[in-house]
């Protein structure tokens, strides 16, 4: 019979700890996998956003294009898990500053505090980016784009 009440002694602590350890695991790894799906999710939308740029810039940097402008409603999820995401974008000079030198335009998104992304873009050297903020779940969310009579072609966020 004591063999019992040294069981019952050891097993109860066990079992009480077992009770707070697995859920706290739990927990922890549905946190991480919640992020990384979040974060993939924010990556597919970076990439789709860069390529609309850089297909908005290739249509009209062609010879044929005259002057005017243009804008494009990227296809991208308003809420990424009920969050909106925002974004912005530099564009940097990468190859010696001269006439045929290329500018990479580094596209950054963000969803909460935690989650962030960023993919870049190659474009010519008459890219022009102005300061904006992309904000998804705005009505006006679309990438801008005008191309000036000297070739010049100025970028953006709209919404």
């Amino acid at each position: 019979m004591a063999h019992i009440a040294i069981e019952y002694v050891i097993m109860i602590p066990v079992l009480i700890a077992q009770i707070f350890l697995f859920p706290l695991a739990a927990n922890a790894f549905m946190s991480v996998w919640v992020d990384s799906r979040r974060t993939l999710e924010l990556q597919n939308s970076a990439i789709l956003l860069g390529s609309v740029v850089q297909q908005l810039y290739l249509a009209l940097n062609r010879a044929v294009m005259p002057s005017g402008s243009a804008a494009y409603v990227p296809s991208l999820p308003p809420l990424i898990e009920d969050q909106y995401y925002t974004g912005n974008a530099t564009l940097q000079i990468v190859s010696g500053g001269g006439s045929n030198s290329s500018r990479v335009l580094q596209i950054n998104l963000f969803l909460a505090a935690k989650v962030s992304t960023s993919t870049s873009v190659v474009l010519g050297n008459n890219a022009v980016w102005q300061n904006s903020t992309f904000v998804s779940n705005s009505n006006n969310a679309r990438v801008g784009a005008e191309k000036f009579p000297n070739g010049t072609i100025s970028l953006w966020f709209e919404g």
